[in-house]
């Protein structure tokens, strides 16, 4: 379906009780069924899963300027427009469908970096559902530590083997991970958050890492 001129992949279920919205680049649409089919049989919860269409990765979904993700000047812009359009276009579309359900905002990558920055700038999401993000981008510490989530459960994850590059800002990612961990047991407490470490490097298995992730909200908003 076409939303406000993103193209969104939508599965959905009967008697759905959540809407899952993620990120949608072009590496994603491979893995979009086998997110949902590994989703269902974790959870055995019925739920929307709406990927939108991401223009330009970095400029979509990098909240900020880092020359380290990409020099274009405009990178770091964009971004509070991806957001506004998820809470303004993409939601009333969906909830016009479904219903007021409660929404798990997720993503992989800069995916994960978008969702959990839109935490910390809107109420809207029930949980936040960060796979591998990149939080390596200079200055999250700084900026998260004065800007605390306002979502109820968030899930980070990582690859083991992540941290263990040569690009030194890059490497940065597993100090960062875990400081950011500590953060949201200290604003969340620590039953409504988890950090999860998978074996390999961020290129790996990211259908199941994003699962996991959405499965792990589900299931916390759940209460199980």
């Amino acid at each position: 379906m076409i939303v406000d001129g993103r193209e969104c992949f939508v599965s959905d279920a009967v008697h759905p009780r959540y809407i899952l919205v993620q990120t949608l680049g072009r590496h994603e649409r491979g893995i979009f069924d086998s997110t949902v089919e590994l989703i269902s049989g974790t959870t055995g919860v019925p739920f929307v899963l709406a990927a939108f269409q991401v223009f330009d990765w970095d400029l979509d979904l990098t909240p900020w300027h880092d020359d380290a993700i990409n020099r274009k000047p405009e990178v770091g812009t964009r971004t509070g427009e991806t957001l506004r359009y998820v809470t303004d276009s993409l939601l009333p579309t969906l909830e016009a469908e479904y219903g007021n359900l409660p929404v798990i905002l997720g993503g992989y990558s800069l995916g994960g970096l978008f969702a959990l920055w839109s935490s910390m700038q809107t109420d809207r999401f029930a949980a936040i559902a960060a796979a591998s993000p990149s939080l390596w981008i200079r200055d999250w510490l700084d900026f998260a530590g004065t800007h605390p989530v306002k979502t109820a459960r968030v899930y980070l994850s990582l690859g083991d083997q992540e941290e263990h590059v040569k690009n030194r800002a890059i490497a940065r990612v597993g100090d960062s991970v875990r400081s950011e961990y500590e953060l949201l047991k200290a604003q969340l407490g620590e039953e409504n958050c988890t950090l999860a470490w998978n074996p390999g490097n961020h290129f790996q298995d990211g259908d199941k890492r994003l699962a996991a992730a959405f499965s792990w909200c589900i299931k916390a908003l759940e209460g199980k």
